[in-house]
C-alpha cells in the first residue's frame, strides 16, 4: 500500500527499524514554540497525504517525549481520513512540570496506519445477552 506525501521540509516519515509499527513525524517550524506547563500547542509538520479509501493515519504519542518531558497528544489518538489533503498538525499537551520547547525538525509525534472497514448500524429494540452483560469499569475486580 503506498501513500502520496507532499513535504514542505522535504523530509518524508520513514520507519526506524524493520518491526517498527510507527513512523515519526517532525515539527515544520519558522520559529521554536514553548509549551508551558498545562498548556497546549498545535504544531504543524509540512506534511500533506493523499491517504488511499479504507485506510487512515493515526497520530499517537512518542513513548520518549512522554516519559521524560510529560508531552502527549490532547486527543490521545487522532486520525487523518483519506479524504483529508491539508497539513497535517499535531495537537500537543504539556503534563509536565517544566516548560517544553518544540525545535523545527523536532521528532513530535508517530503515525501508524491502519485499514478500517464501514460498519451499517442498525437500530435494535434488544441485544443478544452475554456473561458480561453491562458490567464494566471494574466489574471484575481489578
Amino acid at each position: 500500500m503506498k501513500i502520496k506525501v507532499k513535504s514542505l521540509s522535504g523530509l518524508i516519515p520513514a520507519y526506524e527499524t524493520s518491526g517498527s509499527a510507527g513512523m515519526d513525524i517532525r515539527a515544520y517550524l519558522d520559529e521554536p514554540i514553548i509549551i508551558a506547563p498545562g498548556k497546549r500547542a498545535l504544531i504543524p509538520t509540512g506534511l500533506h497525504f493523499e491517504i488511499p479509501e479504507g485506510f487512515e493515519v493515526q497520530i499517537r504519542a512518542r513513548s520518549g517525549l512522554a516519559v521524560k518531558h510529560g508531552i502527549g497528544l490532547t486527543n490521545g489518538i487522532g486520525t487523518i481520513d483519506s479524504d483529508y489533503r491539508g497539513e497535517i498538525k499535531v495537537s500537543l499537551i504539556n503534563w509536565g512540570e517544566e516548560p517544553f520547547t518544540v525545535n523545527n525538525g523536532e521528532r513530535i509525534a508517530q503515525m501508524v496506519v491502519c485499514r478500517y472497514e464501514k460498519a451499517e448500524l442498525i437500530e435494535a429494540e434488544e441485544l443478544s445477552e452475554t456473561e458480561r452483560g453491562s458490567g464494566g469499569f471494574g466489574h471484575t475486580g481489578l
